[in-house]
């Protein structure tokens, strides 16, 4: 590689990112107190990461509704609220800027989690997949449809964790629309046969994640806003890609044009979609030419597809994530091109520092194999 692009700066929502390599969400399961509140060690795994150009943090609900993973943080309450801006001041006393996930789960949830209740949906529809619960990973249930005042409510609880991202220090929100979690439960029809003004045609299908960013732009620059898309993802998460779920997604990216976003998170496929008559294989390629905002692509990415996505124009940031598990200097190895540490899969979602926040530097790799 002639030029390192990952490591250019960028100038994103009034914000200087120190450069392209950013800190997809990923839940981490660390929460493991009465109030879903991060801790110190939250404080410590961010800042030890904070040379990303951003961090955008795991998935954090934004209601006792919104819950389907043990041990997640929320943003809907004092005690959330503090413990994250414990983690806020880390990561800006350390240069870095940090977005939150708002994350409501939906179907992907389990009765454990809401005192024996079903979880909510766009649709009575089962989603066929696993909820990982305090006793471990259960079958999903056949969750209730929401109800119009249900689904007002969830658009409220968006603006105020919004609001409270702001009062804990964030520099700005990622709305969770993707992954087979309830946003994106509204766009898909195998998961919403709903018949009123959120089910039906592509734009009922897609109403409530404008009505949400509307409802934040409230309390939030409306710069200050991501949204995460994953349009070609099948199997997963009990979604199921039928001929209209390219479409849609299509309608969405082009609609989000009428808002001046932060950016645009999109995921490449997380499965070998060439197969499938209606999905799209190469995301990035067909979005960039739509989207005329910042773009972000994210999905089993290195140094290099990363810097070739850049060079080529097709994305304006590369989001990375299990990298950024067990190597808390990525930055720092992509640009002096240095060897990964491999990450514990295992450790993914236990409690405590294990496989958390006890990934060593290049650095410090370095001086224990000189002190030996």
């Amino acid at each position: 590689m002639k030029t390192n692009a990952l490591l250019t700066a960028w100038n994103m929502a009034d914000l200087n990112l120190k450069n392209r390599i950013l800190m997809a969400p990923m839940t981490r399961s660390r929460a493991d107190n009465p109030e879903k509140a991060p801790t110190e060690l939250h404080a410590t795994y961010y800042r030890q990461r904070a040379t990303a150009g951003l961090i955008i943090t795991e998935g954090s609900q934004i209601s006792p509704r919104a819950v389907g993973y043990v041990n997640t943080p929320g943003i809907h309450t004092p005690a959330q609220v503090e413990g994250w801006k414990k983690v806020t001041e880390a990561v800006h006393e350390e240069g870095g800027r940090i977005f939150i996930q708002l994350w409501h789960v939906g179907r992907i949830s389990h009765p454990d989690f809401h005192g024996g209740d079903l979880p909510l949906a766009p649709s009575a529809i089962n989603p066929e997949a696993k909820s990982f619960t305090p006793e471990g990973f259960k079958e999903t249930v056949t969750p209730k449809e929401m109800s119009l005042e249900e689904i007002q409510q969830t658009i409220l609880d968006f603006r105020n964790s919004a609001k409270n991202a702001l009062e804990a220090g964030f520099d700005g929100v990622e709305i969770h629309a993707s992954n087979g979690y309830l946003l994106h439960q509204f766009f898909s029809r195998t998961s919403n046969v709903r018949s009123d003004a959120y089910g039906g045609s592509i734009p009922n299908r897609a109403r409530i994640l404008f009505e949400i960013i509307d409802a934040i732009k409230e309390v939030l620059p409306e710069n200050r806003v991501g949204v995460r898309l994953n349009p070609s993802l099948h199997g997963l998460f009990g979604m199921t890609l039928d001929e209209e779920t390219i479409p849609t997604f299509d309608y969405i990216v082009e609609k989000l044009n009428d808002y001046d976003l932060a950016y645009l998170h999109l995921s490449e496929p997380f499965t070998d979609v060439s197969k499938l008559p209606h999905a799209e294989t190469q995301i990035a390629k067909r979005y960039r030419p739509k989207y005329r905002g910042n773009l972000i692509i994210n999905g089993g990415f290195d140094r290099d597809k990363g810097n070739l996505f850049l060079e080529k124009g097709l994305a304006d940031a590369v989001a990375f994530g299990k990298p950024f598990v067990s190597n808390p200097d990525l930055v720092s190895r992509i640009a002096k091109n240095l060897p990964l540490t491999e990450w514990d899969q295992d450790t993914f979602y236990t409690p405590g520092a294990k496989g958390y926040t006890d990934y060593p530097t290049a650095h410090e790799v370095k001086k224990e194999q000189a002190a030996d």
